[in-house]
């Protein structure tokens, strides 16, 4: 046990330090970085390229483009029960491992009164069979599922069938600028291997505080969606460092791991859409401010895109495009200095030249500062 203790600054450069948020990575590639930060949210299929654009040096979006196309990464539903692009490696040994939570995320949800004498085994059993054909979309799905049984509502089964089964969204979903609905296969027979048997729960805690330590237990299983984790952080006590944060809560960290400087500068960023960099502590307090949250994590369960200054959300961000135009709208919550916004109109431009190559017209505007 120590009695350090890391306010939100040293939190903040840990996190972004690990994230590849204080100085973009030169070296690596998309496929170990998606490793390294044990997959990416994708609920929006775009959000990922993004989020590798603003930690890579020379990111082309090609580079993922063609690691989906290759089977290298998959797009599928894992932490919290929502889209990740994962690598494939990860699939198979993520997937069992958050199982139980998306069985326990299905029987709280409204679907399960509306599968009357439905058995877990057997429907998934027949998504199974079906997909063995060939991938196929969720209308798909209802149309040969929904005969099997009749007093069931055919929505609630693929529902089912996609908590309850490792499937994965296959390309063009996925690939940037292509549109189209999900179509879903079974992992296994989209990477040609089965699940991996007996995957390490505690590999997972210690990959986690890898990408986003130090952390409460509460963090870990806010990133997961899975509860009981105290145990398995106790088990892992000899390869742990301890810390405590300023409100007294105890954090934990991978023994040896560097913390940088409280005081290190940070370049201005914009952070995808649906980042896990805001998605995967329960105290959010040392990237986004409570009283920023609701601007960012609006309705319908929307994490807009954000700007990072001094490292902290200070912002969001959308493109707007028309006639051949795109705009990328800056909507500030404070008053930014000459500097910070020379530095965001400087990134704003590259990101565009990058998302909208061929727009005759390109534009960053900031909007009034947000009240």
């Amino acid at each position: 046990m120590t009695n350090d203790v890391l306010g939100p600054r040293a939190l903040n450069r840990a996190l972004l330090q690990r994230q590849l948020l204080l100085d973009r990575s030169g070296s690596l590639t998309a496929l170990e970085v998606i490793e390294r930060l044990v997959g990416m949210q994708s609920q929006a299929p775009g959000a990922p390229y993004i989020g590798l654009w603003t930690r890579l040096d020379g990111f082309a979006f090609e580079e993922l483009a063609r690691l989906m196309r290759e089977r290298e990464v998959v797009r599928m539903v894992l932490m919290r029960g929502t889209v990740h692009l994962v690598t494939a490696a990860d699939a198979l040994r993520l997937r069992p491992l958050i199982q139980p939570m998306l069985d326990q995320q299905f029987r709280g949800t409204p679907f399960v009164r509306r599968l009357p004498g439905v058995a877990q085994e057997e429907l998934v059993a027949a998504g199974r069979k079906l997909l063995e054909r060939g991938a196929l979309s969720p209308a798909e799905l209802r149309a040969e599922l929904g005969p099997q049984w009749p007093d069931a509502d055919p929505g609630a089964l693929v529902n089912a069938v996609r908590l309850w089964a490792p499937l994965v969204q296959v390309p063009p979903r996925g690939l940037w600028g292509k549109s189209g609905g999900p179509r879903y296969a079974t992992v296994e027979d989209w990477l040609g291997r089965p699940m991996e048997t007996g995957p390490s729960l505690d590999a997972m805690v210690l990959r986690y505080l890898a990408a986003f330590g130090p952390a409460t237990v509460a963090d870990i299983q806010k990133w997961c969606g899975l509860t009981g984790l105290r145990e398995v952080v106790e088990r892992l006590g000899p390869d742990l460092r301890r810390y405590r944060d300023e409100s007294g809560r105890e954090l934990y960290d991978r023994a040896g791991a560097s913390l940088p400087d409280p005081d290190t500068p940070v370049s201005a960023r914009f952070v995808a859409e649906f980042d896990n960099l805001l998605l995967s502590h329960a105290d959010r307090a040392r990237i986004l401010a409570d009283e920023y949250r609701w601007r960012v994590m609006g309705d319908n369960a929307v994490v807009r895109g954000t700007i990072l200054v001094d490292g902290f959300v200070a912002g969001i961000w959308k493109i707007e495009r028309a006639r051949g135009a795109a705009a990328l709208r800056v909507t500030p919550f404070v008053r930014l200095g000459a500097a910070d916004r020379e530095a965001l109109e400087a990134e704003g431009a590259r990101l565009l030249a990058t998302t909208d190559p061929a727009a005759g017209e390109r534009d960053v505007r900031f909007e009034p500062v947000a009240e």
